[in-house]
């Protein structure tokens, strides 16, 4: 059903300036009789100043009021009648599975492999448009951080707090992470869905292949991502000024190194790519690419009401307004003086 309201009718109270200009506008009208009065005869002092005219400055005021309240009634935005429009959203699922076990904090990747990680997520999400995403953060367990979203917001968040002693259990279960993600999609959602594992590969707990191929018999691709580099890099522990690295039994320091075979042995059997990061790019970009050749499917639909603003209309009449006001003079026009455009002028 068509209606018609005002957007923003608290701009109405504007509209009391109207009534103020008017009263200042009458005043000064009767302070100017009273000065010409002081100086004579009324009919005389017309007769000296012929082209003086009583009529037209009221007529511009006036017209200047009707522009100034039209403008007003602009900016309360009036609407009138409604269509109804459909949002139709369409995108992939998306959950990414970051290791935050200690070997993460490893630096052969500046200024670590876990923080590095972190800003490489954030910039993904900044792409995502429709597409859903969750988080979901392993060492030793694996745990649900962030559900399935669209709110890209909130997963900065979530990701912002992450750090290696948000889980308890220390070790690289990369199998309990990927299972843990097959199970975190929308329940009734039958589109394209993805894992990215980002890790170093380094996986001691579970059988992260088969957990890979048993994701992808669910249609569940599987990605993964090798934070570090093969040389590796000891562990740091402690904070930055009493700073040691982590030591075997035997005292010697311990070096992680990325555990490509593994990882491309976990991408194969989930149907998905391994990338591995370096200084200069993570690779969550290579994959978003690849993820955008995936299928879209709808998500959902939303049916909203929309009205169609008229304050077009009352700027053009404000307008109107304004240059009649600038084609009218304050004085009469010695050539048509006697032509008496606007009535019985004076």
């Amino acid at each position: 059903m068509e209606s018609f309201r005002f957007a923003h009718p608290e701009y109405f109270y504007f509209l009391l300036v109207i009534p103020v200009f008017t009263v200042f506008f009458i005043l000064a009208r009767i302070n100017r009789h009273r000065s010409l009065r002081l100086f004579g005869d009324h009919a005389l002092i017309s007769q000296l100043m012929p082209s003086v005219s009583t009529a037209r400055p009221i007529i511009k005021f006036i017209l200047w009021m009707f522009a100034l309240g039209f403008i007003i009634t602009a900016l309360a935005q009036p609407q009138f009648g409604s269509k109804l429009l459909i949002s139709k959203r369409k995108g992939v699922e998306l959950i990414i599975a970051l290791d935050v076990s200690n070997s993460m904090m490893a630096e052969d990747i500046k200024p670590n492999r876990l923080e590095r990680a972190k800003r490489a997520i954030a910039k993904l999400t900044e792409r995502l448009r429709d597409d859903k995403l969750g988080l979901i953060v392993f060492a030793g367990q694996a745990f649900v951080q962030l559900p399935i979203t669209t709110d890209y917001v909130s997963a900065k968040l979530f990701l912002d707090a992450i750090n290696t002693s948000i889980v308890p259990v220390q070790g690289t279960a990369i199998g309990a992470a990927i299972d843990m993600a097959t199970k975190s999609f929308s329940p009734n959602f039958i589109g394209s869905k993805a894992v990215i594992v980002i890790t170093d590969g380094e996986n001691h707990e579970d059988d992260a292949v088969g957990a890979a191929k048993s994701a992808l018999g669910k249609k569940i691709v599987v990605h993964t991502i090798g934070m570090g580099l093969p040389q590796g890099a000891p562990i740091p522990m402690g904070t930055e000024g009493s700073r040691d690295f982590l030591k075997d039994k035997s005292g010697n320091i311990v070096v992680t190194k990325l555990d490509e075979s593994m990882l491309t042995q976990i991408a194969a059997a989930g149907g998905g790519t391994y990338i591995r990061a370096n200084n200069a790019e993570v690779g969550l970009n290579n994959l978003f690419n690849e993820i955008e050749k995936m299928e879209k499917t709808e998500l959902d639909s939303r049916e909203y009401s929309e009205y169609n603003d008229q304050f077009p209309l009352f700027l053009t009449l404000a307008l109107a307004m304004i240059l009649i006001d600038f084609m009218i003079l304050e004085r009469k026009n010695k050539w048509l003086r006697n032509f008496r455009l606007f009535g019985n002028q004076k």
